[in-house]
């Protein structure tokens, strides 16, 4: 087994002191056939315990509860297939800088590509205590359209105010290189929101002001009747 090179091995311990975790054990594995010589996987997983008081599972939303976004720091390690082929079709490297004309990204496509998932852990924590918090959603693959119904009750959908936070320069750059339209983008990409907190309307203003600094969050819009995921 190959050792872990430093960058690895300093990432993992980045993150354990961005969600307040122990590392308590890990595993490495090669495969044979899929692997070439000296690539290997490595995985972990998080193991948690919630007292039955504190369980947020969504049960009590309601019509006109607010949803409040918190950006992401990228892709999310979702959306790659679509982003590779666009990459490709743009005749650039990941070296070449990612072309945004704001005159302040000086950014290369592969980092834009690969920056690190954002870890929520203290900042949810913090949220959380201060009460007001009914549901949570991940936003992983399938976008805010996907994840955002997984924790709203039968009956509930969520309507999404475009425009009331960035989309970062990447997926703009993405949709425009790609020409891919807006249902595709909003289906594949966190579009830079990373995580979704669904809270009581009179907790909203009172949680969105306690947060600043390099952990903004954003009201992207509102628990309403029907189904599923509406853009306006």
């Amino acid at each position: 087994m190959p050792s872990l090179p430093r960058k690895v091995i300093k990432g993992v311990v980045d993150g354990c002191q961005q969600s307040d975790c122990t590392l308590v054990r890990g595993e490495t594995a090669e495969i044979p056939g899929l692997h070439a010589e000296g690539e290997y996987d490595l995985c972990g997983s998080a193991v948690g315990v919630v007292k039955k008081d504190k369980v947020i599972d969504g049960k009590n939303i309601v019509e006109g509860d607010i949803l409040i976004g918190l950006p992401s720091s990228g892709f999310h390690s979702n959306g790659f297939s679509l982003a590779t082929r666009v990459l490709e079709k743009s005749g650039l490297s990941l070296s070449d800088q990612l072309p945004i004309n704001d005159g302040m990204t000086s950014t290369s496509i592969g980092e834009a590509l690969m920056a690190p998932t954002a870890i929520y852990v203290k900042q949810v924590l913090e949220i959380i205590g201060n009460g007001g918090v009914k549901g949570l959603a991940h936003i992983t693959d399938g976008g805010l359209n996907e994840n955002i119904p997984r924790v709203l009750p039968s009956g509930l959908g969520a309507k999404i105010i475009t425009g009331s936070w960035e989309v970062p320069p990447v997926f703009k750059w993405l949709q425009q290189v790609g020409n891919i339209d807006d249902a595709e983008m909003w289906r594949t990409f966190n579009m830079g929101i990373g995580m979704v907190l669904v809270v009581s309307a009179e907790s909203a203003d009172r949680i969105i002001q306690d947060t600043h600094g390099s952990n903004p969050a954003y009201r992207i819009g509102e628990v309403i009747q029907g189904k599923g995921v509406h853009y306006a």
